[in-house]
């Protein structure tokens, strides 16, 4: 009898111990599941993305783009109708950069995460009174070995450098030109960097608005003779 007493115990604890084993089990199972189902849906929006990007380029109309400068000599754009690429650098070009604003903005808004839009000019001879632009291969370098893989660079028509930052709010946005700006220092000395910075959602929500107040961002800091970085305000 007292044997009885001791072995229907142990039992007792053998069998919870199976039922707690299968259940942690279960669990793992059902994690590794959740998992694999939530990588699935994360690759099928990221390819629903690019489709979508490659869907609108193919039939995407030309939007002017406002507050443009007068385009500078040296700065025209020569490149076979309906490529995506400048052929002076190789980055991507105006009609590119129209489509991918508007994903990147709307994949923002979708996410819940900042986006950047930073408009770069580069010039030489500023302070000797005699400003040319650089030229566009040496800023383009200079963008490439500081962009990461997720970033946007493109060259507009008008000789402008248009930066599309992923993931990026205002003080990380300024940090990213700041490394561009050393990176061409270092390569050519003299040469003058502005910059404008506009970023979603603190200072415009629409995608088009966000380019406008960086483009004015970068009016405002082409009136200093220096290196400056304008960031646009919510106003």
């Amino acid at each position: 009898m007292s044997d009885s007493w001791v072995v229907v115990p142990l039992l007792l604890c053998a069998v919870a111990a199976i039922a707690l084993a299968i259940l942690t089990v279960r669990d793992r199972r059902r994690l590794s599941a959740s998992a694999a189902r939530e990588r699935t849906l994360t690759d099928r929006v990221s390819e629903l993305e690019h489709e979508a990007t490659t869907t609108t380029l193919a039939t995407a109309e030309i939007r002017p783009l406002d507050n443009n400068p007068d385009p500078e000599p040296g700065d025209e754009i020569d490149g076979e109708e309906g490529s995506l690429t400048d052929a002076s650098t190789g980055l991507f070009n105006e009609q590119f950069f129209r489509v991918s604003l508007d994903t990147r903005v709307s994949a923002a808004r979708r996410h819940l995460r900042p986006v950047a839009v930073v408009l770069v000019q580069v010039s030489e001879g500023v302070r000797e009174g005699a400003p040319s632009p650089v030229a566009p291969d040496l800023v383009a370098e200079g963008v490439r070995a500081t962009l990461r893989d997720a970033d946007t660079a493109c060259r507009l028509d008008d000789g402008r450098f248009a930066l599309i930052l992923e993931d990026t709010p205002e003080n990380g946005a300024v940090w990213t030109v700041e490394r561009v700006r050393r990176a061409l220092a270092l390569e050519r000395p003299g040469q003058t960097l502005w910059a404008g910075i506009a970023c979603y959602p603190a200072h415009a929500f629409d995608a088009w608005e966000l380019f406008d107040r960086a483009a004015n961002a970068l009016e405002a800091a082409r009136e200093w003779h220096q290196d400056r970085i304008e960031v646009a305000t919510a106003d």
